[in-house]
């Protein structure tokens, strides 16, 4: 825990009577909070190079949903909050989230878009300061799964619950020969390992003929494509994440490929990514997602997305909608905790339940993980616009690809 500051010595006896006396009228006519201040939040996210798009995008939803409830306030303060930029590198999230917890003394840490450091952040900053961490864009499984703990939280989507989506959904496909393709850290091997344990638990006779890793962010990603060609799969899984993502979408519509083979990629459907391609932007690519502004069409998503629009000049992306709802999460769990006790801040949002542009969302109890729908689609170019989006949908619900408490209990090793 944090020290106070300590108090002078030399006080008179008489002074300090006085000072008490001050100080339990001023705790009876405070508005029912005694600890009226304000809510700090550090955030730790990429906000330079391609991964920035992703960043930024979280941050405006946020920004927006800070704005909305600090209109009303929590526990007698409002939410405030500083941004560090890290520029997608593990050691730099380390050393900002560290600065954050030390000198901005916050209550809270959100962020990032690196699986790898919010895995890092996670055990060397929050479990270890026992200060809460919120992942809001990180999907590595292993986050709230088997690294998980009582001070990491996630308000995204994972790679157990995206893998399991995209591998429930090839195995309904005849495709059987397989390549495996994508950025060599973390998160890349992590949706690569889901999505394939999962087809293979539905199709056990899928075979996996070969693999290509490279750098995250690596430009030109053209004679990797090539090689896969020449290998000839049925089909393709890209294990792409936020600094490779565009690389990969232009790669595979300069060369043909999804004309060619069929391609799945977690993610491809994503407005955030879809949108800066414009005409780049490559048709026939299977993607799923948990956010999409145009889908569901209900008139809290269309009130969101409109609210967005009209603050920032465009349509909200995933990583908007986590940023948001991690926004209201923390403070309905303030509000539920009555103060701003950590562990009383922790106990208040597991199984907490809020609602969203999308309807009600759970923060599960068992692994604080946030049960979100999964939407599985096809990429297309948008009728009267310059961009493509996702069709075809087929929603999953929460239930359908979440781990269950008992498979997150063992991966734990409890």
């Amino acid at each position: 825990m944090r020290k106070g500051k300590g108090m002078k010595q030399g006080v008179s006896v008489a002074g300090i009577a006085l000072l008490g006396c001050l100080l339990a009228m001023t705790l009876v006519f405070l508005p029912g909070h005694a600890e009226a201040r304000n809510i700090k939040v550090g955030i730790i996210d990429c906000y330079s190079g391609p991964a920035a798009v992703y960043g930024n995008d979280a941050l405006n939803g946020f920004k927006m949903a800070v704005d909305e409830i600090n209109k009303e306030g929590v526990l007698g303060g409002k939410i405030e909050w500083t941004k560090r930029d890290t520029k997608f590198k593990v050691d730099l999230a380390l050393n900002m989230a560290k600065e954050l917890v030390m000198r901005e003394d916050v209550d809270v840490i959100v962020g990032t878009i690196n699986s790898g450091a919010a895995m890092a952040v996670s055990e060397a900053i929050a479990k270890k300061e026992k200060v809460p961490f919120i992942a809001w864009i990180s999907k590595s499984e292993k986050i709230t799964g088997e690294k998980g703990h009582r001070y990491v939280f996630s308000t995204g989507e994972n790679t157990a619950m995206a893998g399991k989506a995209g591998g429930v959904a090839l195995s309904k496909k005849p495709y059987v020969k397989y390549w495996i393709a994508g950025d060599d850290y973390e998160y890349g091997h992590a949706i690569g390992n889901a999505a394939w344990r999962n087809l293979k638990a539905g199709k056990p006779d899928v075979e996996k003929i070969g693999e290509s890793w490279w750098k995250p962010g690596e430009p030109d990603l053209t004679p990797y494509i090539t090689a896969i060609l020449a290998a000839k799969p049925d089909a393709v899984i890209f294990c792409t994440g936020g600094k490779s993502m565009t690389n990969v979408l232009k790669a595979v519509k300069a060369t043909g490929m999804a004309e060619k083979v069929p391609i799945w990629i977690h993610t491809a459907t994503d407005h955030a990514v879809l949108k800066p391609l414009g005409s780049e932007a490559p048709e026939g690519v299977m993607g799923t997602m948990d956010y999409h502004f145009y889908y569901p069409d209900s008139k809290t998503n269309k009130a969101f997305v409109e609210k967005f629009e009209a603050a920032y000049g465009q349509a909200p992306g995933f990583p908007a909608f986590h940023g948001y709802i991690t926004a209201y999460y923390i403070a309905e769990a303030f509000k539920k905790a009555g103060s701003l006790d950590t562990e009383k801040f922790i106990d208040a949002l597991e199984g907490m339940k809020i609602q969203s542009p999308v309807g009600e969302l759970e923060m599960r109890a068992c692994d604080h993980q946030v049960v979100l729908p999964m939407y599985l689609g096809v990429t297309k170019k948008a009728e009267g616009k310059d961009f493509a989006i996702s069709t075809e949908i087929v929603t999953l619900t929460g239930d359908e690809v979440m781990p269950t408490c008992d498979e997150i209990k063992a991966a734990r090793g409890n």
